[in-house]
């Protein structure tokens, strides 16, 4: 970590104190998660021994490791109350003391969303009395706006998809025949090349027929010349994830009907992107790219909300979508990513990311929408 990033752990893991005693509860615990990373600056995937993070309403967090992880922990993180157990111990009862110590028997205590059953049953054990809740109660609340620091680190993550679209462009007849599969692997090295680390989620390549499958990821299908391709991809820096979705054509002119849904998705996004300001619900912006689909007639063939947000991970809160009366504040980050599918026929989505400012919004993502390599 930099010098800089202590000091901002810190200051998330006492606005989440303060947020737990304003509601009553008693404190959280974390697992390996993003949460964990989130407030005490440490990642690690998950895995079958006791690593928790206990933060109360009132008083320091203390980290309980595995003895063989101390050492990374005490360098990583800011938390200074790190305690180890062994493999020849039994970990419950260590989480019951530090539990009474901390003040979190008979309490509300908020666990991390995605903490294994194994781990929260030995809670359970070692907490008979207490009530249990999400720690996305909390922490996602403070998430759900995110700092110059992450806005940073997704801004320049971004980047490398925006340069990987470039380069994505430039092959233009050179992608004419090469499966999905290995149009996918072309995409992540490009990725890689371009100053990001690894893929935020599954490479989408869906050409021709399988571009009507939001979800489909890629196959052994060979691209043809002329046809539309979807593309929707990202990459992390700095932990942070970018994802940037767009249709594009190699080695051909599409069809008047790919033209036509494709001008319809791009003023839809538009629309969209237009909408965003602070104030203005997250269903809003759903209605406002919505709208312009349903009026081109193709109201049936957009099957999913409009956007995510994006953070730590790739699909959070806001959720653009009809029914989220949420209102934008600046600092959120969220896609807008209207989409038609034709089944058996084509798909075509457009995709970027966006911060609400103070007076609109700044989109992430800077490389044309046109399906033209």
């Amino acid at each position: 970590m930099s010098d800089a990033e202590p000091a901002t752990f810190e200051r998330r893991t006492r606005a989440a104190q303060e947020r737990l005693r304003e509601r009553g509860d008693a404190g959280l615990v974390l697992f390996p998660s993003r949460n964990l990373r989130y407030l005490a600056g440490y990642s690690e995937d998950p895995a079958e021994r006791h690593l928790l993070l206990f933060v109360p309403a009132e008083g320091e967090p203390v980290f309980f490791v595995p003895a063989l992880s101390s050492e990374q922990i005490g360098e990583a993180s800011w938390v200074d109350d790190v305690r180890t157990w062994d493999d020849a111990e039994d970990p419950v009862p260590r989480i019951a003391d530090i539990a009474e110590e901390i003040g979190l028997v008979g309490g509300n205590v908020l666990v991390d969303d995605t903490m294994w059953a194994l781990f929260t049953q030995d809670l359970r054990a070692a907490l008979p009395g207490a009530t249990f809740g999400l720690a996305s109660e909390v922490v996602g609340a403070l998430r759900v706006r995110k700092d110059d620091a992450e806005i940073d680190a997704m801004r320049r993550a971004g980047a490398v998809t925006d340069e990987t679209v470039r380069d994505l462009r430039e092959l233009g007849e050179d992608a004419v025949g090469m499966t999905e599969a290995e149009l996918a692997d072309e995409i992540e090295a490009r990725l890689e090349a371009n100053g990001g680390t690894g893929v935020s989620f599954d490479t989408i390549v869906g050409s021709g027929p399988n571009g009507a499958k939001p979800h489909h990821h890629h196959s052994d299908r060979e691209i043809e010349a002329g046809e539309p391709v979807v593309l929707d991809f990202g990459t992390r820096v700095d932990g942070y994830p970018s994802d940037q979705t767009r249709t594009l054509v190699f080695g051909g002119e599409p069809s008047e009907a790919v033209r036509e849904v494709h001008t319809v998705v791009q003023e839809a996004q538009r629309a969209g992107v237009e909408a965003v300001e602070p104030g203005v619900t997250a269903e809003a912006v759903d209605a406002a790219a919505r709208d312009v689909i349903e009026d081109a007639g193709y109201g049936e063939e957009f099957i999913h909300r409009t956007g995510h947000g994006v953070g730590l991970d790739v699909h959070e809160e806001p959720y653009i979508v009809e029914g989220n009366d949420r209102e934008l504040e600046p600092g959120m980050v969220f896609s807008v990513e209207p989409g038609i599918y034709l089944p058996g026929e084509f798909g075509v989505r457009v995709e970027d990311l966006l911060v609400v400012t103070e007076d609109g919004c700044e989109r992430l993502n800077e490389t044309d929408h046109g399906w033209e390599c």
